[in-house]
């Protein structure tokens, strides 16, 4: 009898699509990732060490939420979900903004939100530091789609991991990460989804302190 040929394993990919197209081995977290945003909370928070598969995650959300079916085929998520809607995706990889003091930092979430930009359009000219660049992004992606946005945040807490410790750098890092997370609470009625992955505990932090509802 021919032996089935076993797939190979993901080294170094993060990318739910890049795992699927290349056809390589997947353990199928569908059934949780459906039950996880259809759930009572539409915020939630996980905590897990580096190499958990949090980003991973992230990506699976990222392809479920933007309707993608055809990249769930055969796994447990195909038939629970009936309706696949395409819902605006605001992802964001927070990896990238590691060792880097006030400028550098604000310097990076510009990026970010400018790369958004380019699909949902610019902000207006009295909408210029972050959260409110931050936010005109989320109701605009609202606006211009009819649909609730998802939002997702890959390691929220690298920018302040290499200062956790400093009593000078940790307060300033931690004061440009607070205002720029803090319009998803004032926009709480355009979001379908909320989903941040970290290291640290978010109540360490004090970043979300006007969230009072984040699943952990």
């Amino acid at each position: 009898m021919e032996k089935k040929q076993l797939k190979l394993c993901p080294l170094g990919m993060q990318d739910f699509q890049e795992i699927i197209q290349k056809d390589r081995l997947y353990v199928d977290k569908t059934r949780q990732v459906y039950e996880l945003t259809h759930g009572a909370s539409k915020y939630v928070f996980l905590s897990r060490p580096r190499r958990f598969g949090k980003s991973l995650l992230a990506s699976t959300l990222h392809y479920y939420f933007d309707g993608r079916r055809d990249l769930f085929k055969g796994l447990a998520i195909e038939q629970l979900e009936k309706d696949w809607v395409k819902y605006p995706v605001l992802h964001f990889d927070m990896s990238s903004a590691k060792n880097m003091n006030k400028e550098e930092l604000e310097s990076e979430l510009s990026g970010k939100l400018t790369d958004l930009e380019a699909v949902w359009g610019q902000s207006t000219p009295d909408q210029q530091k972050p959260n409110q660049r931050l936010d005109g992004l989320i109701k605009r992606a609202y606006e211009q789609t009819g649909k609730q946005v998802v939002v997702l945040i890959d390691e929220y807490d690298a920018p302040l991991l290499d200062v956790l410790h400093e009593d000078t750098d940790l307060p300033v890092l931690r004061n440009v990460m607070r205002n720029f997370y803090s319009p998803l609470k004032g926009c709480d009625k355009y979001l379908r989804f909320v989903f941040l992955t970290g290291i640290t505990k978010f109540s360490q932090l004090s970043i979300f302190s006007e969230l009072n509802n984040i699943k952990n």
